[in-house]
């Protein structure tokens, strides 16, 4: 982020220095994300199809997505959004994951 001073008009005596604050530049955040298997992290990234393009790397074992904005509070707010998708998704795997567990060591009954 980069931050310009740029003076105000020489003053009076009688009047005082003051300056002008102008902030140029957006906010950024990237977030990889990679899960322990192959087929939950492209779950995940479906969650945010949606939202974001995600950049998946060379294997395509783990992806990543950067939120750009131009204030702190928007970035935070999207990043929130963002996040508690990606929180949702990865629950309701694990659930699956431990539904489909007990499905396989549970015996037949006679």
């Amino acid at each position: 982020m980069n931050v310009h001073w740029q003076p105000v008009k020489s003053p009076k005596k009688s009047e005082t220095i003051s300056t002008v604050n102008t902030v140029a530049g957006d906010w950024q955040l990237t977030l990889a994300v990679k899960s322990s298997d192959t087929s939950e992290t492209r779950a995940l990234a479906d969650a945010l199809a949606t939202d974001e393009a995600v950049v998946w790397n060379k294997e395509r074992s783990s992806f990543s997505f950067t939120l750009n904005e131009a204030k702190s509070k928007d970035l935070r707010a999207m990043w929130n959004t963002r996040i508690r998708g990606l929180i949702a998704v990865d629950s309701l795997l694990e659930i699956l994951s431990e539904s489909k567990q007990g499905e396989d060591s549970s015996t037949p009954s006679e």
